[in-house]
C-alpha cells in the first residue's frame, strides 16, 4: 500500500487531530490542525537556495494557493495564461444604491485578456518532480482579480482519500490520488466586490464537502457529498463578497460549519444546514478564518476598522449578542488578508498586510506583546504558521522571519530570497514548504543537497 493511502484513515473525519497524525501531514491551507501549527514537526530555523534546500519546483502560471502534503506527494493548483491574447472590456459602472455593495467603480483589478488553464499539479515530495497533471478547465474569465491576486488563489484539501481542487466560479473537481477525476461541480459565477476575485477555499470533513460562496449577488453555503458531489443542503446567505474558509468544529458531539462575514458570523449544523447561531461584529472585506481551540472559536477581520470575537461554543444558540458566550472581544490593530495562528495558547496575528504583529493570551484576552514592527517583514498577505516551538512569517518582498514562541518576541533567523511570498507556508514533519512567484520550494532539516526541476 502507498503511504498516502496509509494516511487515510487518519484524517477521514477529524476535525482534531492527535499530535501523531497531525504530524503527518498539511491536508489544508491552515494545516491539520485548522490553526496553522504543525504539532510534531522540526522544520529549519535557517534556509535559502544554499542552506537546507531539499528542492525547488518550476510551477507554470500564477496561482497563490498553499501547496497541500500528504504522504509522499504534494499538490498545488494553478491558472497559466493560454492563446492569443485580447483587448480588456471596459468595466460597467454601476450604482449600489448606497449599500455598499453591487457596484464594481474604482475597481484595482486586473482585467482578463487571455484563456487560463485551470491545473491541479502533483509533485514527488522526496523530489519535487511533477507525478501527475490534470486540466480541470480551460476558460476565459468573466471578470477580472485583484492586482496581487490570481484566478486560482485558493488551495487544494484532501481528506486522505478524495482531493478537491477549487476553482471557485470555475469549479471544483474531485480526485483520487492518482489523478483520476471522480466528478465535478460548477457553482455559477461570482460577481466579487470591485472584482478583486476569488479567494475561499473548500472544507472537507468525513463525507461532506462544505463551500461558502459571498459575493455581490445571491449568497449561500452549500454542503455536498465528497463522494459523488451532490448536493446535501443549500442555504441562503446575506452577505457582501467576502474571501474566508469556513471552518468545521466538533461542538456538543455535533459538527458545525463557522462562516465568517461582514454582516456576521454564522454557525451550521453541518448535517441539516440550520443555523445553530450567528454573531455581528466584523468589518467589511471578511479575509481571515477563524481558528479553534479547547472551545472557543477566534474570529476577526480587519478592513476599514479592527475586529477580534473570542466566543465559547458550548451551549450557543440563536442571537449571541449581548450574552455571555463572547468571552472577550478586541479592537486594534488585526488583519485584513493574513489569517490569525493559534498555538499554546497563544493567538498571533499582523495588523491589516503589515509586519507588526501582536501575541494575544487567549485565556486572559490580553496581548503578551505588540503591536510591535517585524524586524524584516513588512509587507504580508501570507499567514503566519508554527512547528517546533517556532512561528514563520512570510513576506511579500521575499522575506521569511522565525521568532521563538513565547510570552517575548525573540527573533531566531531572518531569511532573505530573490523572491515573494503570498501563499501561506506548509510545514510536515522537518520540512517547510514555501510557494513564491513561480517556485514551490521544499526545505528540510538538514538536507544536504540542492536539486532543482
Amino acid at each position: 500500500m502507498r503511504p498516502t493511502l496509509l494516511l487515510a484513515p487518519l484524517l477521514l473525519g477529524c476535525v482534531t487531530a492527535t499530535t501523531a497524525e497531525a504530524a503527518e501531514a498539511w491536508p489544508r491551507w491552515r494545516g491539520p490542525l485548522g490553526t496553522g501549527e504543525a504539532p510534531g514537526s522540526n522544520p529549519p530555523v535557517t534556509f535559502g537556495l544554499d542552506e537546507n534546500l531539499r528542492w525547488r519546483a518550476e510551477i507554470p502560471g500564477k496561482g497563490k494557493g498553499t501547496p497541500i502534503v500528504l504522504g509522499d506527494r504534494v499538490y498545488v493548483l494553478t491558472a497559466v495564461g493560454v492563446g492569443d491574447e485580447i483587448e480588456p472590456e471596459e468595466e460597467e459602472e454601476e450604482d449600489d444604491g448606497g449599500r455598499g455593495r453591487r457596484g464594481r467603480r474604482g475597481s484595482r483589478g486586473i482585467q482578463p485578456t487571455q484563456t487560463q488553464r485551470f491545473l491541479v499539479l502533483a509533485l514527488d515530495r522526496a523530489t519535487g518532480e511533477e507525478v501527475w497533471r490534470d486540466v480541470c478547465a480551460e476558460r476565459l474569465p468573466h471578470e477580472g482579480t485583484h492586482q496581487d491576486a490570481s484566478w486560482a488563489s485558493a488551495s487544494a484539501v484532501t481528506d486522505g482519500e478524495v482531493l478537491l481542487a477549487y476553482f471557485g466560479s470555475f469549479g471544483l473537481f474531485a480526485y483520487d490520488l492518482d489523478g483520476k477525476r471522480l466528478w465535478e461541480k460548477q457553482l455559477g459565477e461570482m460577481r466579487t466586490r470591485r472584482s478583486f476575485g476569488e479567494g475561499s477555499s473548500p472544507a472537507v470533513h468525513g463525507e461532506t464537502v462544505v463551500v461558502q460562496w459571498d459575493h455581490e449577488e445571491d449568497d449561500f453555503i452549500v454542503a455536498l457529498d465528497r463522494k459523488t458531489g451532490k448536493e446535501r443542503w443549500r442555504r441562503e446567505r446575506d452577505e457582501p463578497t467576502t474571501w474566508a474558509t469556513p471552518l468545521v468544529v466538533e461542538v456538543d458531539g455535533r459538527a458545525q460549519v463557522i462562516a465568517n462575514g461582514t454582516n456576521a458570523i454564522r454557525a451550521y449544523d453541518l448535517e441539516t444546514g440550520d443555523t445553530v447561531w450567528e454573531c455581528g461584529g466584523m468589518t467589511v472585506n471578511a479575509i481571515p478564518t477563524p481558528v479553534h481551540a479547547d472551545g472557543v472559536v477566534y474570529v476577526m477581520s480587519g478592513f476599514r476598522g479592527s475586529a477580534l470575537l473570542a466566543i465559547r461554543l458550548s451551549g450557543a444558540k440563536g442571537d449571541l449578542a449581548g450574552g455571555d458566550h463572547v468571552v472577550w472581544s478586541h479592537d486594534r490593530d488585526t488583519p485584513y488578508v493574513p489569517s490569525p495562528l493559534l498555538v499554546d495558547g497563544k493567538l498571533y496575528f499582523l495588523k491589516v498586510n503589515t509586519g507588526i504583529l501582536t501575541c494575544f493570551d487567549v485565556e486572559a484576552g490580553e496581548p503578551l506583546y505588540g503591536p510591535m514592527r517585524l524586524e524584516s517583514v513588512a509587507n504580508v498577505y501570507a499567514s503566519p504558521v508554527a512547528g517546533g516551538g517556532r512561528v514563520y512569517l512570510a513576506g511579500r518582498d521575499g522575506e521569511v522571519e522565525v521568532i521563538e514562541i513565547g510570552p517575548e518576541y525573540k527573533l531566531l533567523a531572518s531569511n532573505e530570497f530573490d523572491d515573494g511570498f503570498d501563499a501561506s507556508p506548509a510545514i510536515v514533519g522537518n520540512e517547510l514548504y514555501l510557494r513564491g512567484r513561480n517556485h514551490v520550494y521544499c526545505f528540510a532539516t538538514g538536507a544536504d543537497e540542492a536539486r532543482e526541476f
